[in-house]
C-alpha cells in the first residue's frame, strides 16, 4: 500500500511540474497551458485556447474535408429518399455563373451543335434549375477534353455552395489516348520499340463516381423539390462540357433475362466463327501509362520471339488502379450471339484476384460482367467468360467497341471499410499521443480510458469491423495467403488493449506500426493488376488454341532464352549506331531502364532525325564515369550528375567549358539563376540543369484545424507553433541531418542551415570564393538558430517524415518538394487534407519576410575528351530544352504515375507538367526564392564538416559559435591546399 500512494504521489507531482513548465514555456499565457488537475482520480486534457494568438486559425480556401461527411453517411441520411424517373438536363442556357480564364460559352465545338461551356485550369462554373421530383438523381456529363497538361481532368461538385461529401470533391473525366503509329516501330537491333501514345480527344458521356474506385455505382445526389445550384470547380485540367443531366440510370439485366431477351439470336449465329484480336493493338485507354508492353517470359505471347523484344501485350503492374479502362474494336461478319475469351496473365496478387467490368459498345451488357475475376496465375492462362457454361453475348455486325475497366468489385466496401477503420484509429492515435507523448513512461498510470472519451468503444467496433473484414476476404480468396494476416494483427491488438487498458501506452509503438501497415494494405489491395496478350471472339461452342502454354513449350524457351543471353548487350538502349558517315556520341545514362528507354526512343523520333547526329546511350552505373574517364573510354556526355560533379570535374580539366559556344547565353535563358550556380567555376560553365529541387512546407489541414493553428509564415510563428506541437506531443520537421555514408561521398551543406543563411543576408563562401564565410557574423546566428531547435526545440534528427504526416503524428514539416509525389501515391486516405506552402521566412528590417531556399538536382555535362563537341552540344540543348523536357515529364509520368512527376529545371516546361492549379501556384510562390549553392575546390568539406559542428555543439554541448569555428578553420585549409593543387590564385 505505501509503495502504491508513492507511486501515485510522484505521479501526481510530475502532472504539477509538468503543469508548471507548460506556463512557463508559453511565455505566462495560461491560454496555452494544459489545464490539469492535482486530484488523480481526474485527469482531463483540454483543447488548446489560441484564439489570443496569432496563429490561431488555419487559413486555407480550399475544402475543409475534415468536417464534410463521408459518402457513406450522406446515403445513410437520405438512404429512404426516391429515386425520381424524370430527367433534368442543364445546358449551356442554363448557367447562371461562370468565372476564371479561359472560361467562356462557345457554340458548335468539335462536332456537338449548339452551345457548350468551356472552362480552364482556374475556374468555376454555376447552373442553376428547378427540381419538381425531390430524390436521389445521379449526375451524367457530356465532355470534350481540350489539351491541357496530359492528366486527366479533375473538378469538385457543389450542390447549392456546398460540398455534399467529401469524396465530391475528386470528381475525375478522363481523357483519351491512342498509339501515335498502328505498328510498332524497331531499332536496327531488330528490337520493337514502345509506341509513343497521344491523345486522341473525343465527346464522351460519363457519370460521376469514386475516383478511387471505392463505390461501384455513380454517386447520387439528393435534390428537395424547388430551387437549385449546382457548381463544378476547377482543381485540374481544363474542358469544354456540352451539359449536365440529373437521372437514375437502371441496373442492366441478370444474364438470364439478358439470354432470354437474345435467345433468337443464338440460331442465327454463324458456327465457323474465331476472332483472335491481339490485346496490344487497343483502340484507345483512358491514359498513357497503357501502353503496349513487351513480354518475353513465355512461349505463350504472340508475336513471341526468344531473341529480341516484341511488342504482344498489354495492361500488366501499369493497368491497376480502378477507373482505368482499354478499349478495342473488333469486326464481326454476322450480327448474333458470340463467346468470349481472354489470353491473361494475372501474377501479381496471390491469393486474391483482379477485377475487371466489361462493356459492349458502352453498355454492361448484365449484371454479371461488372464483376469479371481473374485469379491468381503463375503463367498465362485462357480464361472463357462464364467457365464452362459460357456466356454468348450479342454483337452486332461491322464495328463493335469491348472496353474492360479495372473494378474493385466485392472489395470495394472491404476496402472502404478499412479505410474508415483507418481514419478512425489515426484520429484515435492522435488523441493518445496528445496525453502519452510518443515515448510514453511504462510505470506512468494515463488513465487513457477516463481521459480519451469512448476509447474502448471505439477499439471494440474497429476491432469486429477488422475481424469482418479479413473473414469475408478469406471467403473470397480461393487458396490459403497472407492478404488477411494484417487485420487479424490490428485486431488482435485491439482486443488486448481493451482487455488492459492499462498497456495501451507499452503498446503504442506497435499500434502506430500496425496503422501505417493498414494504410500499405489499403494502397496494395487497391491494385488489380492484369495483362493480356489476347482476346477471341468465337462461335458458340467453338475452342481456341492454347499453343506455348504447356510444359515443354515452356522448358524449350528457358532454354533458348538462356542461349541468347551470351549474345545480347543488356546495356544498350535502342538503336546502336553503324553509320560511319554521320556524326556519333556517346551518352552515359544512371538512372532506371525505363528512363533510359524513354529518353533513346525520343533520340530515334526527334534528334537523330532533326540533327544528323546518332546516339549512342548506354545504362551505366555512373560510379564508373570517373575510372573510365581516367582511362580515356569515357562517354561523350553524361546524364543526371550531381551538382558537384561538374565543377570537381572542371577543375581536373575532365570538363568542358560550355560558355565557349556561341548560343550559350540564350540557352541558359530557360532555366533560372540559382540552377545555374553549382556549375559555374571561375569563368566557365560546366553542366547545363536537367532537375532543380528546393524544400517545401508541408501541412496537414485537418490536424491544425483541430488545434486552431495557422501555417507560419516566419520562424518567429514556427517557434510559438513548436510550444503548441510540443504541449499535444507532436513533432515539427525539420529535413534530415544526412551523415556521409561512405568514407569521402560529398555531403551537400543542410538545407535548414542554408535557408537560415541566406535569409539572413549570408554567403557560403567570400573573397572570390577563396574563403568559407560560415565564419562571419550572419553564418555564426544561422548555425545557432538551427542547432537551437535541436537543444532548446528537441526536434528530432531522424524520422520518417512520410509515414509521420500520415498517421498526424507530424502534421507540419519542411521537407524537399518531390515528397508531394510520394504523399499523392503513398497516402491515399489523407487526400484533400494537407498541403504545401513557401518555408517560413526570417522577418528584414524594412518589415518584408525573406523566404529563401537552397536548391539541389543534377545537370549534364560534356567530357573534355569528347570526339566532337559541337554534336554534343546539339544534344544537350536538345534534352535540356522545353519541349523535351515536357515530354519526357509527361512520357514518364505517364508510364509510372504521380510517383515519377519529374522535377525539371526548365522554367517554362515546369510549368506544363500536370499539376494541380493550387499547388502549383505554391510552387511558383517559393521558386521565385530559390538560390543555389556555389560549388569550391575543397567545398566538400563545408557540408561535411557543417555536420560536424552540428554534432558538436548538439550531443557534446559546446556553444555554437566555438563549435563552428574549430571545425571552421578545417573549411578554411582545405580550399586554400585545393587552390594550390590546381594552380588557382589564393
Amino acid at each position: 500500500m505505501k509503495g502504491q500512494r508513492r507511486v501515485r504521489l510522484w505521479i501526481m507531482k510530475s502532472i504539477i511540474v509538468a503543469g508548471c513548465v507548460s506556463l512557463v514555456l508559453a511565455g505566462g499565457n495560461s491560454q496555452l497551458a494544459f489545464a490539469t488537475s492535482v486530484n488523480t482520480d481526474h485527469v482531463e486534457l483540454e483543447k488548446a485556447d489560441l484564439s489570443s494568438s496569432p496563429a490561431s486559425t488555419i487559413e486555407d480556401n480550399s475544402f475543409q474535408l475534415s468536417s464534410t461527411e463521408f459518402y457513406s453517411e450522406y446515403m445513410e441520411k437520405h438512404k429512404d429518399e426516391p429515386f425520381p424517373t424524370s430527367e433534368i438536363v442543364l445546358g449551356a442556357d442554363k448557367v447562371s455563373e461562370l468565372t476564371g480564364e479561359d472560361s467562356e460559352i462557345i457554340t458548335d465545338f468539335e462536332g456537338k451543335t449548339g452551345k457548350s461551356v468551356k472552362t480552364g485550369e482556374k475556374s468555376s462554373v454555376t447552373w442553376t434549375f428547378e427540381v419538381a421530383d425531390p430524390g436521389l438523381y445521379q449526375l451524367e456529363t457530356s465532355y470534350y477534353p481540350i489539351e491541357g497538361k496530359s492528366s486527366a481532368i479533375e473538378r469538385s461538385v457543389l450542390i447549392d455552395g456546398k460540398l455534399p461529401f467529401q469524396e465530391a470533391a475528386f470528381i475525375q473525366m478522363d481523357r483519351v489516348w491512342g498509339n501515335v503509329k498502328d505498328e510498332p516501330q524497331q531499332d536496327n537491333r531488330g528490337n520493337d520499340l514502345r509506341p509513343q501514345q497521344q491523345e486522341k480527344p473525343v465527346w464522351q458521356t460519363t457519370l460521376f463516381k469514386d475516383s478511387n474506385g471505392y463505390y461501384e455505382e455513380p454517386f447520387t445526389f439528393y435534390f428537395s423539390k424547388g430551387k437549385h445550384t449546382l457548381t463544378l470547380t476547377s482543381q485540374r485540367e481544363p474542358v469544354v462540357i456540352s451539359e449536365i443531366r440529373l437521372l437514375h440510370e437502371e441496373l442492366p439485366p441478370e444474364y438470364t433475362t439478358y439470354a432470354a431477351e437474345y435467345k433468337d439470336q443464338v440460331q442465327r449465329t454463324p458456327d465457323d466463327v474465331s476472332i483472335e484480336l491481339q490485346a496490344e493493338k487497343a483502340s484507345a485507354k483512358s491514359s498513357p501509362t497503357l501502353y503496349p508492353l513487351m513480354d518475353r517470359s513465355s512461349p505463350a505471347v504472340e508475336p513471341y520471339s526468344p531473341s529480341v523484344s516484341k511488342i504482344n501485350t498489354i495492361g500488366g503492374y501499369n493497368w491497376r488502379i480502378p477507373g482505368q479502362w482499354i478499349e478495342w474494336n473488333v469486326e464481326v461478319p454476322e450480327e448474333g450471339m458470340y463467346e468470349l475469351a481472354f489470353k491473361a496473365k494475372q501474377n501479381f496478387s496471390r491469393g486474391v484476384y483482379s477485377t475487371r467490368k466489361i462493356m459492349i459498345n458502352g453498355e454492361v451488357p448484365f449484371q454479371e460482367m461488372n464483376r469479371v475475376s481473374f485469379r491468381y496465375k503463375s503463367s498465362y492462362a485462357m480464361q472463357v467468360m462464364g467457365d464452362e457454361t459460357p456466356y454468348l453475348y450479342h454483337l452486332k455486325k461491322g464495328t463493335n467497341v469491348i472496353r474492360m475497366e479495372v473494378s474493385l468489385g466485392e472489395f470495394a466496401s472491404l476496402i472502404r471499410e478499412v479505410q474508415e477503420s483507418l481514419t478512425e484509429l489515426n484520429a484515435m492515435y492522435r488523441k493518445i499521443l496528445m496525453i502519452t507523448g510518443t515515448a510514453p513512461d511504462e510505470v506512468r498510470d494515463y488513465r487513457l480510458s477516463e481521459r480519451v472519451p469512448n476509447i474502448l468503444d471505439v477499439f471494440a467496433s474497429e476491432s469486429e469491423r477488422l475481424k469482418a473484414v479479413g473473414k469475408r476476404l478469406r471467403e473470397l480468396s480461393d487458396e490459403k495467403g497472407d492478404q488477411d494476416a494484417l487485420l487479424k494483427t490490428m485486431a488482435l491488438q485491439l482486443d488486448e488493449m481493451i482487455e488492459d487498458p492499462d498497456t495501451i501506452p507499452r503498446r503504442l509503438s506497435a499500434y502506430k506500426t500496425n496503422t501505417g501497415g493498414l494504410g500499405t494494405w489499403l494502397q496494395q489491395t487497391r491494385e488489380q493488376p492484369l495483362e493480356i496478350d489476347a482476346i477471341y471472339v468465337t462461335s458458340p461452342g467453338k475452342k481456341v488454341s492454347e499453343k506455348g502454354m504447356g510444359w515443354f513449350a515452356r522448358t524449350w524457351h528457358e532454354i533458348v532464352t538462356f542461349f541468347y543471353s551470351f549474345f545480347i548487350d543488356y546495356d544498350q538502349i535502342g538503336n546502336a549506331a553503324t553509320d560511319n558517315t554521320q556524326k556519333t556520341i556517346t551518352v552515359w545514362i544512371g538512372s532506371g531502364r525505363d528512363q533510359a528507354n524513354t529518353i533513346k526512343a525520343m533520340i530515334d523520333e526527334t534528334f537523330t532525325p532533326e540533327s544528323g547526329i546518332q546516339v549512342n546511350l548506354k545504362l551505366v552505373p555512373m560510379n564508373s564515369l570517373l575510372p573510365a574517364t581516367l582511362s580515356g573510354e569515357g562517354p561523350d556526355v553524361a546524364m543526371q550528375m550531381g551538382n558537384d560533379v561538374p565543377v570537381n570535374y572542371a577543375m581536373r580539366k575532365a570538363a568542358a567549358d560550355l560558355s565557349q559556344f556561341d548560343d550559350f547565353n540564350e540557352v541558359k535563358q530557360q532555366f533560372r539563376e540559382s540552377a545555374m550556380v553549382p556549375y559555374t567555376f571561375e569563368d566557365g560553365v560546366y553542366a547545363l540543369p536537367e532537375t532543380q529541387t528546393f524544400n517545401m512546407l508541408f501541412y496537414r489541414k485537418d490536424v491544425l484545424e483541430e488545434l486552431g493553428l495557422q501555417i507560419p509564415q516566419t520562424w518567429e510563428e514556427v517557434g510559438s507553433l513548436l510550444t503548441v506541437l510540443d504541449k499535444n506531443h507532436m513533432d515539427f520537421g525539420l529535413p534530415l541531418v544526412t551523415q556521409p555514408q561512405y568514407p569521402g561521398e560529398n555531403v551537400p551543406p543542410n538545407s535548414v542551415y542554408s535557408m537560415l543563411l541566406f535569409q539572413g543576408g549570408g554567403e557560403f563562401y567570400r573573397d572570390g570564393s577563396k574563403e568559407s564565410n560560415l565564419d562571419s557574423k550572419i553564418g555564426m546566428e544561422a548555425f545557432k538558430q538551427w542547432t537551437e531547435f535541436y537543444t532548446d526545440y528537441k526536434l528530432e534528427r531522424e524520422y520518417d517524415f512520410a509515414n509521420r504526416f500520415r498517421t498526424g503524428e507530424m502534421p507540419i514539416g519542411i521537407a524537399d518538394y518531390t515528397t508531394y509525389n510520394q504523399l499523392t501515391v503513398f497516402a491515399p486516405e489523407i487526400r484533400g487534407m494537407w498541403g504545401f506552402t513557401m518555408i517560413p521566412g526570417t522577418v528584414q528590417a524594412d518589415g518584408s519576410t525573406d523566404h529563401t531556399v537552397a536548391s539541389g538536382g543534377s545537370g549534364v555535362l560534356m567530357l573534355e575528351d569528347a570526339a566532337d563537341k559541337q554534336a554534343a552540344w546539339e544534344y544537350m540543348k536538345w534534352w535540356t530544352s522545353e519541349e523535351t523536357q515536357v515530354k519526357f515529364g509527361r512520357e514518364m509520368e505517364g508510364l509510372m504515375g504521380a510517383a515519377a512527376r519529374y522535377p525539371t529545371a526548365n522554367i517554362a516546361a515546369l510549368e506544363k507538367l500536370p499539376w494541380p492549379v493550387e499547388d502549383y501556384e505554391n510552387l511558383q510562390k517559393q521558386m521565385e526564392w530559390v538560390r543555389g549553392i556555389p560549388e569550391v575546390p575543397g567545398g566538400y568539406f563545408t557540408g561535411r564538416h557543417l555536420i560536424n559542428a552540428f554534432y558538436r555543439s548538439v550531443d557534446g554541448k559546446i556553444e555554437p559559435r566555438e563549435a563552428l569555428m574549430d571545425y571552421v578553420q578545417y573549411i578554411q585549409d582545405e580550399i586554400r591546399v585545393k587552390r594550390n593543387e590546381f594552380g588557382l590564385p589564393e
